[in-house]
C-alpha cells in the first residue's frame, strides 16, 4: 500500500493501455501509459525544464527560478552547461539528447525561449516538431507560448506552424545580429590599436584576457589529464575560476595556452 492509499493491483486495474511509439527520425521509443489519475491518484505526466548554460553569468538555477516565477511547476531540470547554442545542434548536446528518452506523450517541455531548442531556424523548427509528434507539449517562459501537436484542425495547425517558423527565424536573426555586433566591436578595437600602437606590438589587441594565470592553467590541465579525471564544478571552485573556463581549457588546451602567452602570463 502506498502513502496515497492505492496498491500496485489498483494501478494495474486502471491501466487502460500501454502503447509504444517509435519515431524513426529520433530512433527513440516513447512509452505512453494511460491511467485514470482521479481513481489511482497517479499522474503519468511530468514537466521538465531544459536549460542551456553557455556563459558564466547564466545558471540553470536562475532559469528554473525564472520559470517558477512565471507560474510553472517544474518536476525536474535537464541542463547543458558550457554548450554554445550557435555551433552545437540540439540533438548533439549531451543532456538535450536525453529529453527524447525522458519525455513521454502528455509531458511538458519548458524552455526559456525557442533559441534554447536549436542553433538555427532549421534546427529549432525540427526539434519542436519532433517533440510535438511525440505528444510532448512545448512551452516558453518568455511570453508563455504553447506548441501542442494535438490539434487536428487545419487552421489551428497553420497558425501554430506559422508562429513556430516566425519565432525560430527571429531567434536566429537575433543570434546573428549579436554575433555580428561582437565581431564589429573586435574589428574596430583591432584597427584602433593598430593605428595607435603600430610601434609597440605588445599593446595590440590580444583578445579577452584569461581569467587564470599560468600556474592555475597548469593545475587545471594536470587535474583534467589525471587517470581518474576531474569534476568540473569542484575543480572550478578549487581554482577560483568559472566552470566555462574549465570547459574551454578542456576543449582546447592549446588555444588556452596561446591566450596566456599573448597576455604575457
Amino acid at each position: 500500500m502506498s502513502p496515497l492509499g492505492y496498491t500496485s493491483k489498483d494501478s494495474q486495474k486502471y491501466l487502460e493501455r500501454v502503447s509504444v511509439r517509435v519515431s524513426n527520425h529520433q530512433r527513440t521509443c516513447y512509452l505512453t501509459i494511460n491511467t485514470l489519475t482521479d481513481t489511482c491518484g497517479v499522474s503519468a505526466t511530468q514537466t521538465i525544464l531544459y536549460a542551456r548554460v553557455s556563459t558564466a553569468d547564466q545558471t540553470a538555477a536562475h532559469q528554473r527560478k525564472h520559470a517558477e516565477d512565471e507560474g510553472f511547476t517544474i518536476d525536474r531540470i535537464v541542463a547543458d552547461e558550457g554548450v554554445s547554442g550557435v555551433s552545437v545542434p540540439f540533438a548533439e548536446r549531451p543532456e538535450a539528447r536525453r529529453l527524447f528518452d525522458l519525455l513521454r506523450r502528455g509531458d511538458t517541455l519548458v524552455v526559456r525561449w525557442v533559441d534554447r531548442l536549436g542553433r538555427d531556424y532549421e534546427d529549432v523548427t525540427k526539434t519542436i516538431r519532433a517533440f510535438m509528434e511525440a505528444g510532448v507539449v512545448v512551452k516558453t517562459v518568455i511570453n508563455r507560448f504553447t506548441f501542442d501537436g494535438a490539434t487536428d484542425k487545419a487552421i489551428e495547425k497553420a497558425v501554430r506552424d506559422s508562429l513556430i517558423a516566425f519565432m525560430a527565424a527571429t531567434a536566429q536573426a537575433q543570434a546573428e545580429a549579436t554575433k555580428a555586433a561582437q565581431r564589429a566591436g573586435i574589428d574596430h578595437q583591432r584597427t584602433a590599436d593598430a593605428a595607435l600602437t603600430s610601434d609597440d606590438p605588445s599593446r595590440r589587441y590580444k583578445g579577452r584576457a584569461p581569467s587564470y594565470d599560468r600556474a592555475t592553467f597548469n593545475r587545471i590541465v594536470s587535474a583534467l589529464d589525471a587517470p581518474e579525471g576531474a569534476n568540473v564544478a569542484a575543480l572550478a571552485r578549487e581554482c577560483g575560476v568559472s566552470r566555462q573556463a574549465i570547459l574551454r581549457i578542456k576543449a582546447d588546451p592549446n588555444a588556452a595556452d596561446a591566450a596566456l602567452s599573448k597576455w604575457g602570463r
